[in-house]
Formats: C-alpha cells, structure tokens, sequence
C-alpha cells in the first residue's frame, strides 16, 4: 500500500511539473513574441461581407466596390471617412459585377478596371474612371493589354499604371495611362518574373512591388519603380532566413510616414503577419499581427499616414470587419 501511495505521489508530481513546464514554456514564447505595432477596430463595412474587392484613397476616404462572397459578383461602390469612421453608399461601378480587378489614382480621381466574372467566366478589360466631386463614373479607354485579373496598379498626379496578373496564364508587362489622351501605352525595363496577385506600396515618388505567385510558387523578388524616371530597380530578394514570410499572394500593402507594410494574404494558408519595410536601412521588420481573423484577399484604404485593413476571407468564411494599424503602439488587446 506504501509503495502504491508513492507511486501516486510521485504521478502526481510529475503531471504537475509537466504541466508547470509547458505553462513556463508557452508564456516564454508570448514574451519572445512581443512585437510592436496595434490594430484598433473600427467601423464595419455595411454590407455583405465579401473578398477581392477594389479600392483606392483619395484624401482621408477610402473607396472600395466590386467583389465576391463565394455566390455573387458585385459592382456596388462605397467610401469610408476616416475621421468620421463611417460608410457611404456611392454611384454603383458602371461595368459588370467582377473580383480581383485593379485600382489606381490619378490627381483627385480614382480608376477602377480589369478583373474577373465567373458567371461568364471571362477576364475583364473594360475601366472607368471615378469622380468624387460629382460621385460619377465616365468610361476610359480599355486596358491596353489582355484582359486579366489579379493584376497590380498604381498611380501618380500625372499617370496610372498597371502590369502583372493573369490572362490564362501568368503576366509581367506593365501599361501606363494618359488622362489626357485617354490612351495607354506599354513601358519597359521590368526585369521582374511573372505573377498574379502581387502588391505594391508607395513612398515618395518610388514605388515598390513584392510578392505575388505564378504556377504555385510563391515569389520572392523585390522591386522599386521610379515614378519619375519610369525606371525600375531590383531589390533584395525577400528569401533569406529572416524574411521568409514576407513572401505571399492575394496581400494588401500600406505605407505609414515613409515606410512601406505588407499585411494579411495567402502562404499555403490565410495569413495575419505584418511585416515593415525601412527604405533607409532596406530591411523587413516583423510588426503585430492583423488581430482579427486571418485573411487574404483584403482591401487597404491608405492616405500615406493612416492605413486601414478589412474584408476578404478565411478560406469560405467572407469577411465585413475593418482595422486601423498603428506601428509604432504596444499592441493592446482591450481596443478590439
């Protein structure tokens, strides 16, 4: 009986000790993970929740329309104030109901195009062109290139630009368009490889492109565009041991007071990582994670100092929530 009582004990013991280990073990790896950055949750979008939608920024409001729930295409169009937190409902997108098209702006204007319908099963060319002032849409020449979707766009006070994506197969052209003439025209220099579903951020007058995949492989060049020269230059590819993850499709990219963010997207699964980009130093910094649900295939609305993430999916769950990023705020659980 002795032996017995001791053999408990000593069960009992061990359990507690493998339990205290494990608990030391988990809280050790929290404390190693402590990252900088907090995501604030605000407003939610007012209608059903979706992915692949399309936006842009003109001033401190976001634009965001087109889309698809895992049922429907969309071609509604809304805007969200940032310092109002609220939504708008706005003149629906003239074209057909589409995912995955490409947004740019020009000046005070914004641009929607390309994409995808699945009830016709057809790749999209057609763009417009969106006016705030008077919220109406006027039809712009079609893209230059072939039809596609998943492609990348980006624009300045003087021209917009798009390249990449999938027309049947992956795309590494790149097309500007002339408001002036209402034409666009195929530039050079891009020595990048193909890819579908990249993205871009924004600093100054460069812009940056990463990420992306073509026929399953996950890319992993780094690229920076000069808006003025139209001249591009390659980067430090994102492969090495510390940057791993910052490889990934379907992402949204940001920029915060002159440093560029890729957030959220797929990597063999949804994803929540933030990662950062110092153009001084040119190296990766891991950030706080997206604090909801993981997700790809979300929208940013960014005016270069405040960004804000919402929308996409969590593999079939469509998302309607929204957050604004703060890089340099301990992360706070209590503001979500």
């Amino acid at each position: 009986m002795m032996q017995t009582k001791n053999n408990q004990q000593w069960m009992l013991f061990m359990l507690l000790t493998a339990a205290f280990i494990t608990f030391s073990s988990c809280n050790n790896d929290d404390d190693s993970s402590d990252l900088d950055g907090n995501w604030v949750k605000v407003s939610t979008f007012n209608e059903e929740a979706r992915s692949s939608s399309a936006a842009f920024t003109i001033g401190n409001v976001g634009y965001m329309g087109t889309g698809y729930d895992g049922d429907d295409y969309y071609n509604d169009f809304w805007s969200y104030n940032m310092d109002t937190n609220s939504w708008q409902q706005l003149a629906d997108y003239p074209g057909i109901e589409r995912s995955s098209a490409t947004a740019f702006t020009i000046g005070e204007e914004g641009y929607i195009g390309t994409g995808y319908n699945g009830d016709s099963n057809e790749e999209l060319e057609d763009f417009y062109k969106y006016n705030p002032v008077s919220n109406t849409w006027e039809a712009i020449a079609d893209f230059g290139g072939s039809a596609r979707y998943g492609a990348v766009g980006f624009g300045s006070d003087t021209y917009g630009y798009v390249g990449t994506g999938y027309d049947g197969s992956d795309k590494k052209d790149f097309w500007k368009y002339n408001p002036d003439t209402d034409t666009w025209e195929e530039i050079f220099g891009f020595g990048g490889d193909k890819r579908r579903e990249g993205t871009t951020f924004t600093i100054g007058n460069e812009v940056y492109l990463v990420a992306g995949v073509s026929n399953g492989i996950y890319e992993e060049d780094f690229w920076k565009f000069n808006l003025d020269t139209e001249t591009w230059t390659a980067l430090v590819d994102v492969d090495d041991d510390d940057d791993d993850y910052v490889q990934r499709s379907n992402a949204v990219a940001f920029t915060i007071d002159g440093k560029g963010y890729v957030a959220c997207g797929d990597y063999s699964g949804s994803q929540s990582s933030v990662y950062e980009y110092d153009p001084n130093t040119q190296e990766w910094e891991e950030k706080t994670g997206f604090e909801l649900y993981a997700r790809r295939d979300a929208v940013t609305f960014n005016n270069g100092s405040r960004a804000f993430v919402g929308l996409g999916r969590n593999g079939t769950l469509y998302l309607d929530d929204f957050m604004e990023f703060y890089p340099n705020q301990e992360q706070d659980d209590d503001d979500n």
